[in-house]
């Protein structure tokens, strides 16, 4: 218990809970305060934020989840809800509530940040998508469900030069039909 006088009152509340770092330390004010300005700006950074429930997931599972988000340039992280509430605030993302155990799922490209959850989520019945922050709006699990199913813009590529494609491919289809039936005739 802190006890503080203010206003010529004495004031007593409990210390602030002692959140360690990944490698057990506890950390500090000053350190909560870096860990929060850097979620705050990656938050502000990122175009998708993804919030999911992983309660029964062990950590070799979760491994799992961080490499593939790190092949796909998606950042992992699990941090506590006071501490997360606080930088999503000062990224001015508002809506979101926070509850229970939490991770973090946010990147640049807003359907890789999808399609990394969902293919995760499928796989592991216990990890659930709660909520998301998607281009400045709220979105729920069954939205990030359905942007995960678009193609990326990639496969939109490939798909635009596909069609682009098409017509030359018949073309020399039709002219190597047409030099095997004039090579038929002369011969």
């Amino acid at each position: 218990m802190e006890i503080v006088e203010a206003f010529g009152l004495i004031w007593c509340y409990p210390a602030l809970l002692e959140i360690t770092g990944r490698k057990g330390e506890k950390l500090i004010k000053s350190k909560k305060i870096e860990l929060v300005n850097q979620l705050a700006q990656d938050f502000k950074a990122s175009d998708a934020l993804i919030v999911c429930d992983f309660k029964g997931i062990n950590t070799k599972t979760l491994e799992v989840l961080r490499n593939s988000a790190k092949e796909k340039d998606v950042r992992v992280q699990i941090a506590k809800n006071t501490l997360a509430s606080i930088a999503m605030k000062n990224a001015q993302i508002d809506g979101i509530e926070l509850k229970d155990t939490n991770l973090f799922v946010w990147g640049d490209d807003q359907l890789e940040v999808t399609k990394v959850v969902s293919k995760f989520a499928e796989t592991n019945k216990v990890f659930k998508i709660r909520i998301g922050f998607i281009d400045g709006e709220i979105a729920d699990a069954a939205k990030i469900e359905a942007l995960s199913k678009l193609p990326s813009r990639d496969e939109l590529i490939g798909m635009l030069l596909q069609t682009w494609m098409a017509p030359v491919t018949n073309f020399t289809i039709g002219l190597d039909a047409l030099r095997a039936k004039k090579e038929e005739e002369s011969a």
